[in-house]
């Protein structure tokens, strides 16, 4: 079982650790653990965090307003921009109403990578995050 918190992340493992699983299992075998899976030659880690449901129907109620799209459109996370017929200059416009609405400030690197309603939820909660104490209230 793993828990996830803003700055760390644990697992529990019964009686066995990870590494004694790993210590036991040959160069060709896989060990799994819920989703976690580790091969003894490397490790890998997914984890995916996606945003808040709120924040994703704030993104896409601003994306609605500023391509003009009608009410009955409908939007996902995984809506992307230019297939609601965003160019770049909808995109730059989207991305500065998300930083009035969420009082934020996005790097122009950050914003190149907005495609999605997702990638735009999950970059806004992050840099939420990332405010200090100070700014927030």
């Amino acid at each position: 079982m793993a828990s996830l918190s803003t700055t760390s992340l644990s697992f529990k493992a019964p009686s066995t650790t990870i590494s004694q699983v790993l210590r036991k299992a040959s160069s060709s075998q896989s060990v799994t653990f819920g989703r976690f899976t580790s091969s003894t030659k490397s490790l890998r880690l997914q984890i995916s965090c996606a945003a808040k449901a709120e924040t994703v129907q704030k993104v896409s109620d601003i994306v609605k307003e500023q391509l003009a799209l009608a009410a009955d459109v409908p939007l996902t996370a995984e809506s992307k921009f230019s297939a609601l017929g965003a160019d770049s200059l909808d995109t730059v416009e989207i991305v500065m109403a998300l930083e009035e609405k969420f009082n934020i400030s996005v790097e122009e690197s950050d914003a190149q990578n907005i495609t999605t309603i997702q990638e735009a939820a999950d970059l806004i909660e992050d840099l939420v995050q990332k405010k200090p104490a100070a700014e927030t209230s």
